[in-house]
């Protein structure tokens, strides 16, 4: 159960117990509007409520509240955030270099225009050094 949402434990063990989502809302005073939204991760059950909602299930409020734990953290929005960052700082200072080559050996770099472009490599190796020592 725990590499299940929060959601899917409460709708398989409401059907586990044969209630349907009203008679789940009934005896917890909630709408069955809410029972939907917890079911489908829209939303989440008040904390208050966990105790009452673990009995009517038949499980200890630990198994709701460890949903998806174990989960692959890759999966997390957050998590490819940082690694489309993590790429993208590594990548850039390659691109300006890239960049400083290619328009020197063209004959188009401008001196100014260069040690701008390698600034801006130079300061994204940086931020990418910071972000691994708070690792």
């Amino acid at each position: 159960m725990e590499n299940r949402s929060m959601g899917e434990i409460i709708s398989s063990l409401r059907k586990e117990k044969g209630y349907t989502q009203k008679e789940l809302a009934e005896k917890l005073n909630v709408t069955d509007k809410a029972v939907s939204k917890w079911e489908r991760d829209v939303a989440c059950p008040d904390i208050a409520l966990l105790p009452r909602l673990a009995e009517v299930l038949g499980v200890s409020t630990d198994i709701l509240l460890n949903a998806g734990r174990n989960k692959d953290k890759a999966n997390s929005a957050g998590e490819k955030i940082n690694k489309a960052l993590a790429i993208a700082l590594k990548a850039m200072p390659l691109a300006m270099g890239v960049c400083v080559l290619v328009t020197s050996i063209i004959g188009e770099l401008h001196e100014e225009q260069g040690f701008i472009l390698l600034g801006i490599a130079a300061v994204t190796v940086g931020i990418d050094r910071l972000k691994d020592i708070e690792k």
